[in-house]
Order: C-alpha cells, then structure tokens, then sequence
C-alpha cells in the first residue's frame, strides 16, 4: 500500500533534461569549424569530464546549481583555454548553447504525470522538494503545469535551505503534517533522496532511469530501486 505521503525530487525524478554526452556532441559538432585540430568527440569527451569533475564537489555543487548557465561558461572557458588553446568567447558561446539545447530537450519521463495524478487521487499527500535557485524551478514547475499535483511545494532558493539538510525533509513533513514512518522519498540523487531521509527514518526509493544500477561498492542501499515512476503503483 501507498504511505499516507510521499516527497519527490523534480529534476532526474519527474522531468529529464537531455542525456549531458549527447548534447555535448551535438554542441561540439556544430562547433566544429571553431575547434581547429580537435576533433568534436574529444571536446564533447573534455566538457564531459571536466563537468563530471565540476559538480562532483559538494560545496561547488551547493553554489554553482544557483548560477547554471555562469557556471557551465567557467567550465567550458576552462576546458577551452587550458586544456584545448581555444578561446573564451567560443568556449562561453559553446556553453550557452549548451544550456539552450539542453533546456529544449528537458520533458517529463513517460506516465509521470500520470502516476502523480493516480497517487493524488489515492488521498497520498505529495511534496515537491528541489534544489537550486527559486526562478528557474518555478520556471520549470510552471512550464509542465505541477503546482496543482502537490499539497506542498518547497525550492532550496526559496527557503534558504535544501537537501541533503536534514531540514529540508523535516520542513516538508511538517508542512504535510506526517511523521518520517508515514514518508517515502523518491529520487535520483542517492545521498540527496536516499542516504539522507533514511537517517531520519524515511523509507527511500531511488530512481535509476537508465537502468544503470548503484555505482561499484556504494555504502548507499536505498529501500527500494524503481526505473519508472509508475512503478510506485505496484507497491
């Protein structure tokens, strides 16, 4: 049976933006006559690693989802200047482009909408819980019409705090009104929606789209793995 609430992540969770090596190689091989010897792949393959790298600093992660598009030109500018002896203008245009692709090619997964609104009309009380800067959530809530979906909606730019605080989970739950007992938490992220509502109680679904399974020898063991939103039906 379904707990009495459930809190959802947004991004990676209800809506996908396009996969980050493809549209890096597409960038890239638009770029082509502006990245003199290098061949698209090896740029496309540059940006992916040193993206990698960028966001996988906790505390620049915390600051740079804040500031998206500055923070893919310092990046690119990096990888540009450093790495490739290409220019900072091409590298800041080449991330700009970027952001705009991967922006277009951002939509919910398939039957998203669907299982929220069958969770809804189950009397399951629903939080939207994400992190990042308020203009570009609400952007994106507003965009794919979610606000009437859930009972509570709460965006790390808007309160001043987000995951993995323990805050975060303790301020949806009591804007529900449940105890951790009566949560689920369901997303991507497996310290964000798994490792940390599970220290308080929560029981925590981690959401692996691509099928891809738990990295090699990760301590993280979430409640349960689902690859669609509508999996959460079957419970």
């Amino acid at each position: 049976m379904l707990p009495p609430a459930i809190l959802f992540d947004l991004d990676d969770t209800i809506i996908a933006a396009g996969e980050r090596p493809a549209v890096l190689l597409e960038v890239a091989s638009e770029f082509a006559d502006r990245l003199g010897p290098h061949a698209p792949t090896h740029v496309a393959d540059r940006m992916e690693s040193a993206m990698t790298d960028f966001w996988s600093d906790p505390e620049r992660h915390k600051a740079a989802r804040f500031g998206l598009a500055a923070a893919r030109r310092g990046v690119a500018v990096q990888v540009f200047t450093t790495e490739l002896g290409l220019g900072a203008g091409d590298a800041m245009v080449f991330a700009d482009r970027f952001s705009e692709i991967r922006e277009r090619m951002t939509e919910m997964f398939p039957g998203a909408r669907e299982t929220l609104e069958a969770i809804r009309a189950r009397g399951v009380r629903m939080a939207l819980v994400t992190n990042g800067d308020g203009t570009t959530q609400r952007a994106k809530i507003e965009r794919f019409t979610l606000a009437g979906l859930f009972d509570h909606i709460q965006i790390e730019g808007e309160n001043g705090f987000g995951k993995p605080e323990e805050r975060a989970y303790l301020h949806a739950m009591q804007a529900l009104d449940v105890r951790a007992d009566q949560t689920w938490m369901v997303g991507d992220n497996l310290e964000w929606e798994v490792a940390a509502p599970q220290r308080l109680g929560i029981f925590a679904i981690w959401h692996d789209p691509r099928g891809q399974g738990l990295p090699s020898g990760s301590p993280i063991r979430p409640d349960r793995i689902i690859r669609r939103l509508s999996e959460l039906l079957d419970a």
